[in-house]
């Protein structure tokens, strides 16, 4: 067995079974400016994970077990506010982070 063996294709890297978000990049970003990509780094991140804006998911790709992209639309940073991004992998939420449109 190579990388990824376990259960499914789930990846429990940080210990506990949990995904962990430490960085959103872009952190924020201005009201009607255009679709763009997020770049969610942490741990415990594997091929099953899904990056979700506020209660949706969008659609992501895996990059490594530190790191999700997600393509975020023009509709979802049309009004400023603010957006909870967690990112749901192996069966387990992470805690979330505040993503700002200002």
């Amino acid at each position: 067995m190579g990388a990824g063996c376990g259960y499914s294709s789930h990846n429990y890297m940080n210990g506990n079974g949990t995904p962990k978000i430490t960085q959103l990049s872009p952190s924020s970003a201005t009201a009607n400016s255009g679709a763009f990509v997020l770049t969610v780094s942490g741990t415990g991140f594997g091929t099953d994970s899904l990056v979700y804006w506020g209660t949706t998911t969008r659609a992501t790709t895996y990059v490594t077990t530190s790191q999700v992209t997600a393509d975020i639309t023009d509709a979802d940073i049309m009004n400023a506010g603010t957006v909870q991004v967690y990112v749901r992998s192996g069966g387990a939420n992470s805690s979330a982070m505040t993503f700002t449109i200002q």
